[in-house]
């Protein structure tokens, strides 16, 4: 015996602040009552599909961040995204990978009348892979002149 399936559409409101795994009932839409009683409540569960610049964390967004090894030491002035647009971000002399920068207030809502999460930017020192003849020359310099020792 092969089971009739029905499909049916409706517009479901999504309150501000849903996060991931949150329930939301949608009354007498449900599957029918046993002995003719009434449509029970169809219950859905709040996914967030994938976004391409953030990772969400309840209310808060983390973005990744791939910094050059002399904006990590120097420091810098970087344009990241945000879900309005883009903000300039001050990159600290002296940061190392995996610095967690945070922009207030620019994540995900979380309920009507709550202050939205935050925006997490978290940087990642990327080293060139190919450097020509005079770029090995500088590094070269820099690493005999340097007090820096790691070990």
């Amino acid at each position: 015996m092969t089971g009739d399936r029905e499909t049916e559409t409706f517009q479901v409101r999504i309150p501000p602040g849903a996060q991931e795994g949150r329930r939301i009932r949608v009354p007498a839409k449900g599957g029918p009552g046993s002995g003719g009683a009434e449509a029970g409540d169809l219950y859905l569960r709040v996914r967030l599909a994938a976004h391409p610049d953030f990772e969400v964390r309840g209310a808060d967004l983390y973005h990744e961040l791939v910094i050059a090894p002399w904006e990590a030491v120097l420091g810098a002035h970087v344009v990241v995204p945000t879900l309005s647009g883009s903000v300039k971000l001050r990159i600290p002399p002296g940061t190392n990978t995996d610095r967690q920068l945070r922009v207030k207030g620019q994540g995900l809502s979380r309920k009507p009348g709550a202050d939205r999460g935050d925006l997490y930017v978290v940087t990642r020192v990327d080293v060139p892979t190919q450097v020509s003849r005079e770029e090995r020359e500088l590094w070269e310099k820099l690493a005999s002149s340097s007090r820096f020792k790691p070990r």
